[in-house]
């Protein structure tokens, strides 16, 4: 089986149309090689090891059975020689998944750096596809966002200004169009908690996260989902949820190995972190498998 990237996933205006409720299942950062680092020396040191890492991304998969399609944020952890490998490993355990599950995926700061080049993205998006990119499901809109370039784009301004023009056009699509919903992935959150909180490195600067937080509003922006910060968090602004999916690989706090489930229905928006283990032996909780059923 060949991974769907962004770039082929084949959603576009044929699915601009409600077709009633559905579901996603959101998972960020596993990662390969962070767990073992972290476990030696709680420093963010490369490392050859990304075993534990890979086994937490083939449970993932054996999990989704039923899903619509599955987002991944910061894939791998190297920057180093081990690249390679674990992209190989991540990509081997991903073809386990059902043939009839789309895989769309976000790019992180570990896929292209904190300061991404021109290079970095190219490379990304030869493995994964676009880094950012639109597509419709069932009347709902989606944007993928890639995030580094609000972090710091210093080494390629051009990229940045590239996505900011695009991106204008997709919130003027998404007003134009009075969608039923709008959904913003990105792998840095626009805040942890608070929309008026200081700037840290899980976050992006208040200055542009609150010119993004109106723009979003004003488009119609229901939520945005986030990684990166290896725990789960979040908060609202206005009528916007910002949600903070903790890791499937290394943990930074007290969340267990987990996916986030995301049920989208006519009126509104629910979702729900599930531990792997309770996914696995356990499934949905009937609440939400009735608002599926609706």
């Amino acid at each position: 089986m060949d991974i769907e990237t962004s770039a082929d996933a084949g959603f576009g205006y044929e699915e601009s149309e409600w077709k009633g409720p559905f579901y996603f299942i959101q998972g960020a950062d596993p990662q390969l090689g962070l767990m073992k680092s972290w476990a030696i020396a709680k420093a963010k040191i490369f490392c050859v090891v990304w075993r534990p890492c890979s086994c937490y991304a083939s449970n993932t998969v054996s999990c989704l059975t039923v899903v619509i399609f599955w987002f991944v944020e910061d894939l791998i952890y190297s920057a180093t020689e081990w690249k390679s490998a674990q992209e190989r490993d991540l990509k081997t355990a991903l073809l386990k998944t059902n043939h009839d599950i789309p895989l769309v995926f976000v790019s992180g700061n570990h896929d292209l750096s904190n300061a991404p080049t021109s290079e970095t993205i190219h490379d990304f998006s030869n493995s994964w596809g676009d880094d950012y990119f639109s597509f419709w499901v069932g009347g709902v809109f989606f944007l993928v966002l890639n995030s580094q370039l609000m972090f710091d784009a210093s080494k390629c301004p051009e990229l940045k200004e590239n996505q900011e023009r695009w991106l204008a056009d997709q919130l003027a699509v998404a007003q134009q169009r009075q969608c039923k919903r709008v959904i913003v992935f990105q792998h840095i959150p626009l805040f942890l908690q608070n929309p008026d909180e200081d700037n840290t490195y899980f976050n992006l600067k208040r200055s542009l996260r609150q010119e993004l937080l109106e723009k979003f509003h004003k488009a119609g922006v229901k939520a945005v989902f986030s990684g990166h910060y290896h725990r789960n968090a979040g908060g609202t602004y206005k009528d916007l949820d910002m949600v903070v999916t903790s890791a499937i690989g290394c943990q930074l706090g007290e969340d267990e190995h987990g996916v986030r489930v995301v049920v989208v229905t006519e009126n509104q928006i629910v979702h729900r972190y599930y531990s792997l283990d309770k996914l696995k032996n356990h499934g949905l909780d009937q609440d939400i498998m009735n608002l599926i059923k609706y």
